[in-house]
C-alpha cells in the first residue's frame, strides 16, 4: 500500500508542477508581450516596398524608455485619425528639425534627403486633403514630437496629413518582419 500512496502523490505532484509551469510560462509570455515586444500586422500598403500589406512584424518597446525614436527608425503608434488602428511609419525628422517639401523631394534642415526606400516616389504635401492638419512648409517639428512618413509616399496618410506624432504615443520600434517567411528580414 505505501508504494501506491507514493505513486498517487507522484502523479498529483506532477499535475501540480505542470499547472505551475504552464502558469509561469503564460505569465512570462504576457509580461514580454506587454513590456518588451509587440506583434503587429501591417494594415496598409503605405510602407511598400519595405513592408508589404499583411506582413507581421515584431517591435521592441524597451529602448523607448531611455531613447526617443531617431530619424530612419520604423515605428508603431496609434493612428490619430482611426482610434484602435496601429500605424507603422518611418521617422523622417525629430523635434527641432525643419521639414520642407520642394519639387517632390524631402528636405530636412535644408538638406535634400537620400531615401532609396521610397523608390523615387514623389513626396508631396497632403495639406489640401480634406480633414488634414493643414501643415504649411517649411515646418519645424515641435520638441517631444516626431514627423513620420510612409515609404510609399504617393499612397500614405502620415504626418503630412495628421501632423507630428508625440514621442509618448510611439508604442515600439520595428525590429523585423517574421511572416510570411518570404518577407522575413530586419527592418
Amino acid at each position: 500500500m505505501p508504494s501506491d500512496n507514493k505513486e498517487g502523490r507522484g502523479v498529483l505532484g506532477f499535475i501540480v508542477e505542470l499547472i505551475v509551469t504552464v502558469a509561469i510560462a503564460i505569465g512570462v509570455a504576457f509580461a514580454l508581450r506587454t513590456f518588451v515586444f509587440g506583434v503587429y500586422v501591417v494594415p496598409t500598403g503605405s510602407m511598400l516596398d519595405t513592408i508589404q500589406k499583411g506582413d507581421m512584424l515584431i517591435g521592441e518597446k524597451v529602448t523607448l524608455h531611455w531613447q526617443s525614436p531617431q530619424v530612419g527608425d520604423v515605428v508603431t503608434f496609434d493612428s490619430p485619425t482611426e482610434p484602435g488602428t496601429t500605424l507603422i511609419k518611418r521617422v523622417v525628422a525629430v523635434g527641432g528639425q525643419t521639414i520642407d517639401l520642394r519639387d517632390g523631394k524631402l528636405y530636412v534642415d535644408g538638406v535634400e534627403q537620400n531615401e532609396p526606400y521610397t523608390e523615387g516616389k514623389e513626396t508631396a504635401s497632403l495639406s489640401d486633403y480634406s480633414g488634414s492638419a493643414g501643415i504649411t512648409y517649411p515646418y519645424t517639428v515641435p520638441e517631444g514630437y516626431i514627423f513620420c512618413m510612409g515609404d510609399n509616399r504617393t499612397n500614405s496618410l502620415d504626418s503630412r496629413y495628421f501632423g507630428p506624432v508625440s514621442v509618448d504615443a510611439v508604442s515600439s520600434k520595428g525590429l523585423f518582419i517574421y511572416w510570411p517567411l518570404s518577407d522575413a528580414r530586419l527592418l
